[in-house]
């Protein structure tokens, strides 16, 4: 069974590898698949939307996301599992959602049981002490319900994503997080471009933070001379902006949750 591992930890501390010590001893031979501990702290919605761009590319088991600024707190330990029969384990502050209702949601349980949790508790480790042994656990075979009580999934905890708007022939956009390369991922998707027109090639004007910048619709950064500003479908499928052998987030002072207008350049 396959184990796949996403959080805000980061590498410098031992938090990632103790997570994996306590699943390898409950699980022996599970295989963990690190999909990233780059997440930047706290960061509930890009973990949301990083765990919901690559599940389709992980191999069918168990789930475990851990972004979670309210631990400790009166949020909930949650197990989920999907249409698809994926099992997802982390907190309800909405970070399992996107990538779980993609097949749909088909069963949630609270973690309660205390068998599967480690003897001790701790209120700012549920990482460590709680959700890698129910991953652990749920990969050998244990089933979902023995995990603790039902939770009707209308009542879990949802993010609110922000949405593009058009106006005055114009896109709104959000910046909603921004690579380790300083590309911008944006809440657009190729409907929205090709709705506004916009094809590759096409001269586009982005105004951000009272400043104005000159851009271009390419297929691929190859399309680019170094230092053009480009907008682009990511491999995800989605809208973002980069600069060719730049760094757009860094010239363009980029941070999750600011907005952007994008108009086609005269």
């Amino acid at each position: 069974m396959f184990i796949t591992f996403l959080s805000d930890f980061g590498l410098k501390d031992d938090f990632v590898g103790t997570c994996h010590g306590v699943m390898k001893t409950i699980a022996p031979d599970a295989q963990i698949i690190d999909i990233t501990h780059g997440i930047p702290p706290q960061a509930v919605l890009e973990g949301s939307l990083v765990l919901a761009n690559t599940i389709a590319y992980m191999p069918v088991g168990v789930h475990l996301a851990v972004v979670d600024p309210g631990v400790g707190g009166p949020r909930r330990p949650l197990a989920l599992r999907d249409e698809a029969g994926r099992l997802f384990v982390g907190p309800d502050n909405g970070l399992l959602l996107p990538a779980a209702s993609r097949a749909g949601i088909a069963a949630a349980y609270e973690l309660a049981n205390p068998e599967y949790a480690l003897q001790s508790v701790s209120r700012t480790f549920h990482g460590r002490d709680l959700f890698s042994p129910a991953a652990a656990h749920l990969a050998r075979g244990i089933p979902l319900e023995e995990l603790g009580p039902p939770l009707h999934p209308e009542a879990l905890v949802s993010l609110d994503v922000p949405e593009a708007a058009s106006e005055d022939g114009a896109l709104l956009a959000t910046f909603l997080y921004v690579d380790s390369f300083g590309n911008i991922a944006l809440n657009l998707t190729r409907e929205d471009v090709d709705e506004l027109g916009i094809a590759s090639g096409t001269k586009l004007e982005l105004e951000h933070a009272g400043e104005r910048y000159y851009a271009v619709m390419a297929r691929t950064f190859a399309d680019a001379r170094p230092g053009d500003v480009i907008l682009y479908e990511d491999s995800y499928g989605n809208m973002s902006i980069a600069i060719s052998r730049g760094n757009a987030g860094r010239m363009l002072h980029a941070a999750p949750g600011q907005r952007i207008r994008i108009t086609l350049r005269a």
